[in-house]
């Protein structure tokens, strides 16, 4: 969805650096896929057409950050009710 953006941390040899992918579009989403020593964030489309794609050493990821749009409560969602402490 518009809006949606992952952030990766990598480790730079000394520093680190701080990369964002962000679903630019409407219809357009960031997945997020890792396999092989690779972590690999990609911006698709609706019909599955990669548009960019980011390539990082598994093993340099600090950190990755899915950052999902805001998105408006419906009216059929049931309320979020506090946890209580069990005795």
């Amino acid at each position: 969805m518009k809006g949606d953006r992952v952030e990766i941390v990598i480790d730079a040899g000394g520093s680190t650096r701080t990369y964002d992918i962000v679903a630019t579009r409407a219809g357009r989403r960031v997945e997020t896929t890792h396999g092989r020593g690779v972590v690999e964030v990609t911006e698709v489309t609706r019909g599955g057409t990669a548009i960019r794609t980011a390539r990082f050493m598994a093993g340099r990821v600090l950190a990755l950050v899915e950052h999902p749009a805001p998105r408006p409560a419906e009216d059929d969602d049931a309320p979020v009710l506090p946890l209580r402490a069990s005795a």
